[in-house]
């Protein structure tokens, strides 16, 4: 094989290594909220995925806190077998008109607490709310989240991205707000969707088959058999 095709063999396999790598990266689990209804102005459920992130340890407590900014008239919490389930309410600095009703307390966080196992290392968990109505005029909303392992650890998933940085080590869980009747997808702080991490795999997967079916069609084509001279001067004789 020439030098020419052991390079171009080698720059395809660095490629590819590159694009697995870069799928890995990017599902990486992080403390996340999505929701199938959201629309501004509505009602919508919620639901956070709580990953533990440990091989040793579970996760045994979830804070999250409600947007400060844009308050909700309602809150319902999810009720877990295995977890007791906590609203905490505080007075608003000033009276607020969420749709028809007039605010002067709301809900500002909801503390579930494992009163069992939790989740296990390497697993997950779910959380739902039921709130309303939603903002309007608002393309996003910020749910920062306190995870409590069984050492004791807290990590704090509170870091929003400014525009144009990269996404920071603990993003907040976000929900952005799209039209009526288009599924909102969980996304980190910078936008990206972290909802599909198979689709990223197998998008990797697609690109790698891609440049090895490249790589095959590369390879140097082998030259069609000369015509032996005896047998063209014999034609050319009959002719």
């Amino acid at each position: 094989m020439s030098k020419k095709y052991v390079l171009r063999a080698a720059a395809i396999a660095a490629v590819s290594t590159l694009v697995l790598a870069g799928a890995a990266t990017s599902a990486s689990a992080h403390v996340t909220v999505s929701s199938p209804d959201a629309k501004p102005g509505g009602y919508a459920k919620l639901v956070f995925r709580v990953p533990t992130e440990s091989d040793t340890t579970s996760t045994t407590k979830l804070v999250v806190s409600l947007p400060e900014e844009h308050p909700f008239a309602h809150v319902g919490a999810q009720v877990k077998d295995g977890w007791k389930v906590e609203k905490k309410t505080e007075k608003l600095p000033a009276p607020i008109k969420v749709g028809d009703v007039n605010l002067s307390e709301a809900v500002t966080t909801v503390t579930w607490t494992a009163t069992g196992p939790g989740i296990p290392p390497n697993d997950f968990d779910e959380f739902a709310l039921s709130v309303g109505r939603l903002p309007e005029g608002v393309d996003s909303l910020n749910f920062p989240a306190d995870q409590t392992y069984s050492d004791g650890e807290v990590v704090k998933w509170a870091d929003v991205a400014k525009d144009g940085a990269d996404e920071p080590e603990h993003p907040a869980p976000t929900l952005k707000l799209a039209a009526a009747t288009t599924p909102v997808a969980a996304t980190t702080a910078d936008g990206d969707s972290e909802s599909d991490p198979v689709a990223r795999w197998l998008g990797g997967a697609g690109l790698v088959a891609g440049l090895l079916g490249l790589a095959f069609g590369l390879r140097p084509r082998k030259a069609a058999p000369a015509v032996a001279a005896g047998t063209a001067d014999a034609g050319r004789a009959q002719s």
